[in-house]
């Protein structure tokens, strides 16, 4: 089966490099230049691999690894449904993107277009991967004495409408 091009051209350092890669300075990769379209939003993950080798990947997968866990467990703590849901979509779907993203500069997949969250260039990307950890950090925040949770303000603004219209 033929590849098609751009994602020839980002699996080739995976096959000349060693496992330190072009050594521990930035800017010595030579993909970046002309040799991969958009080196700097959809294949970063190959110029990281190109320049920092091996560790400089694992070290991605691993912050993305400690993201989910850190994630996964402020969700355990949580004891509002609601909150649950909404932080554990958001996470999936940041993990989500960065295993397609990961997929398509390795080969698995096709090339779609997908940025690699909170290291890819690129505003909007960048603004809704952060506006999505704000969202998690918001909702699984832990309650004050004497306030409620958004879960909880509107179970109870829903009491307070049907308790109205029963009269």
């Amino acid at each position: 089966m033929r590849r098609a091009w751009a994602t020839r051209r980002s699996t080739a350092p995976t096959r000349w490099p060693p496992a330190a890669g072009s050594g521990w300075a930035w800017g010595r990769a030579a993909q970046k230049w002309n040799w991969i379209p958009e080196a700097h939003n959809d294949f970063i993950f190959s110029i990281l691999g190109e320049e920092l080798g091996l560790a400089g990947t694992l070290l991605v997968l691993g912050l993305f690894a400690i993201l989910a866990i850190s994630v996964f467990k402020t969700i355990a703590r949580t004891t509002d449904t609601f909150s649950r849901i909404v932080a554990c979509s958001v996470i999936t779907w940041i993990l989500g993107q960065a295993v397609i993203n990961i997929a398509m500069v390795s080969g698995l997949l096709p090339v779609i277009g997908v940025p690699l969250p909170f290291i890819s260039y690129g505003g909007s990307a960048m603004v809704s991967s952060l506006a999505g950890i704000g969202v998690i950090l918001a909702v699984t925040r832990p309650e004050r004495p004497g306030t409620k949770s958004p879960a909880k303000a509107v179970a109870a603004a829903k009491q307070v409408r049907e308790h109205e219209y029963q009269r």
